[in-house]
């Protein structure tokens, strides 16, 4: 399973990626919107973690353009924000699947990449 996270908090992507590589799982971690679009241009993504707040960027730009480029490209949105938990980002973004908080454990953020991803 290929997996994209789009994370401004280095230290975060890099203990979610750590835990899905352990999981068997590819992982490509982008910080920005930039970046995030040139790994959905340049390799098959099955799941993307996206923060829902960037930083540099914009989380719904990533999530359309996947949406477009890669379709069956499942996406998590983590949030520190209250925003959306009118559960009305799955009106918005098609392609959407959960949303947690960012506080989410690697553990349960693992298992939810595994689900999704298993339905790909």
């Amino acid at each position: 399973m290929r997996v994209l996270i789009v994370e401004g908090k280095p230290d975060l992507g890099w203990i979610w990626s750590r835990h899905l590589k352990r999981r068997g799982c590819e992982v490509f971690v982008s910080s920005n919107q930039s970046d995030a679009i040139a790994n959905l241009q340049n390799d098959n993504i099955d799941i993307i973690i996206l923060n829902l707040i960037l930083e540099n960027g914009s989380a719904f730009a990533v999530a359309d353009f996947a949406s477009y480029r890669q379709p069956k490209a499942k996406v998590i949105f983590v949030t520190d924000s209250g925003f959306f938990s009118d559960g009305s980002i799955f009106q918005h973004i098609p392609n959407a699947c959960a949303m947690m908080p960012t506080e989410v454990s690697p553990e349960d953020l693992g298992a939810l990449v595994e689900h999704y991803g298993s339905n790909h």
